[in-house]
């Protein structure tokens, strides 16, 4: 039986870790070695928005030390990436090329929005967790930097949303307030309520919620020797914040002994513990879950899936067009007309693929741009193009990379408004990319103009392509004369991208 070694590799704001995985030809992953090495980027990065000197130094030896390891296990391959705190800071660049130049790890930054994907892919590969959001379930991921808080209901992503309060920021924002009080609880507790009141108000105020799952650092200690509700790892609410109210009373020093951390004077324990307090609270779950999986995690379990040696029961197409359609709800334009272009839009692809050459990704991109093209419109009227576009970017949908989510909001910003060329448009997109956006953007405008009127006249639609034409055949009731008017003014635009006619072959219906 074949069996590949894997390092996970993770620079975070104040940790530098690696797990070394197993995967085994019958699709089991096995943790063997976990390494975890404490290295304060975070402290640079928040506070001056580059990192010195003197952490890159340290950070290199961690990672050739970690290099060496990875020889000793004969590692076959490796993912290291690392997160925001690169991404914030000016000297991103310059520590990478030091990164591969001095240990020979090539690390790549990714988006919060891909950090938060891999730790939620970590999660669903747990067999417990697909029954769970069956429920109302909130899941927690907290970083050093921020937070990721995704709200699931009936096996769906309902929500997620970025939220820029992490362990470390915390501690970096009450530096001055450290020094005024003795006791800074009150102000901690203070910083988090208001952000966890806009959520709560925004998208908890008619849920109830069965489980909050809890992911990040010092949780795993804080649960240790708790007993099992019918041995699913699941802790009672109440019995936890008993002994969290307990525990943001005492110091990081008898905390961190309590806890048994590797620092007897962790002063990182104090803010997690009035976090995940405030939490639990807000919350008000039944059941609190802590799955003990991690973004290291996540790393092998997206690697494995990408190389086809596992499978996820979960659905997470779905996700993203569930959240997709509840942020089309939520800015009051998931419509009937918003549908049939959806309908429309997928039919015309469908059709199309032996032209434009997209696969099943693109797809799914097309039918996000199609549910959100109309969001905008909530804002204004006018601009309705350019507030869809900021609307989107400014969402988190969870499962979609950034670059992703800048194609969705870029083919719907100029279904209505005329393309830019490439060279406007290279700081946010590779040219494969564009060409992505432009495919995208001229299905989506004739599909928009097929139900201009917003009054879906036709009854079925379908379409077929011959030669150099795309013969879209509908069945109607009613007068499609302004349809197919505005159709021939895209037509020309969709012809210059596919080298193909889109034409409207009408059959009335009595």
């Amino acid at each position: 039986m074949k069996i590949t070694t894997f390092a996970a590799i993770y620079i975070g704001s104040y940790e530098v870790s690696m797990k070394i995985f197993e995967i085994s030809g019958r699709r089991k992953i096995h943790a063997v070695d976990y390494l975890r090495s404490r290295l304060e980027l975070g402290r640079d990065a928040y506070n001056k928005g580059i990192i010195g000197y003197q952490l890159v130094e340290e950070l290199c030896q961690i990672l050739k030390e970690f290099h060496l390891i990875m020889e000793g296990y004969k590692v076959g391959d490796y993912r290291a990436y690392a997160g925001n705190v690169l991404r914030a800071v000016s000297n991103e660049l310059f520590i990478l090329d030091q990164i591969r130049l001095r240990t020979h790890i090539d690390v790549t930054v990714i988006s919060n929005s891909e950090h938060r994907f891999l730790s939620y892919k970590s999660l669903a590969a747990d067999p417990g967790f697909e029954k769970m959001i069956q429920k109302g379930t909130v899941v927690v991921d907290v970083g050093g930097g921020s937070m990721q808080i995704t709200l699931f209901r009936e096996g769906t992503a309902v929500t997620t949303q970025h939220i820029e309060l992490g362990i470390m920021r915390i501690w970096e924002k009450l530096a001055q307030i450290r020094n005024m009080v003795s006791h800074y609880e009150p102000q901690i507790q203070e910083l988090i309520d208001k952000e966890l009141e806009i959520f709560k108000r925004l998208y908890l105020s008619d849920q109830e919620i069965k489980y909050v799952i809890l992911m990040g650092d010092y949780i795993g200690e804080m649960v240790k020797g708790f007993s099992k509700k019918e041995e699913d790892g699941t802790i009672e609410s109440e019995r936890f914040l008993k002994l969290l109210n307990k525990w943001h009373k005492k110091s990081p020093e008898e905390l961190s002994r309590e806890l048994n951390l590797a620092n007897d004077h962790d002063p990182l324990i104090l803010p997690s513990v009035v976090l995940y307090k405030r939490l639990t609270e807000e919350m008000n779950a039944d059941y609190i879950w802590v799955p003990g999986v991690g973004i290291n995690d996540g790393i092998v379990c997206d690697y494995a899936e990408q190389n086809r040696m596992i499978r996820f029961a979960h659905d997470f197409k779905e996700d993203i067009l569930a959240a997709s359609r509840n942020l089309a709800e939520r800015y009051q334009s998931y419509s009937s007309h918003t549908k049939a272009v959806l309908f429309m839009s997928t039919v015309i692809f469908d059709a199309m693929k032996k032209v434009h050459g997209m696969g099943k990704r693109e797809r799914l991109l097309l039918q996000v741009a199609a549910i959100l093209h109309d969001c905008g419109r909530y804002v204004s009227l006018v601009n309705q193009s350019e507030c869809s576009y900021r609307i989107i970017m400014a969402s988190e949908i969870i499962g979609m990379t950034h670059l992703e989510r800048e194609i969705v909001a870029s083919a719907v910003k100029y279904s209505a408004l005329p393309m830019l060329p490439y060279e406007s448009l290279s700081s946010k997109m590779d040219q494969k990319s564009y060409m992505i956006v432009a495919k995208l953007m001229a299905i989506l405008k004739i599909a928009n103009a097929m139900d201009r009127s917003h009054k879906q006249k036709f009854k079925n639609i379908k379409a077929a392509l011959k030669d150099k034409e795309l013969l879209i055949t509908i069945e109607t009731e009613e007068s499609m004369i302004l349809e197919k008017g505005l159709f021939s003014s895209y037509a020309d635009s969709f012809e210059e991208v596919f080298s193909v006619m889109p034409k409207i072959k009408e059959k009335r219906v009595f």
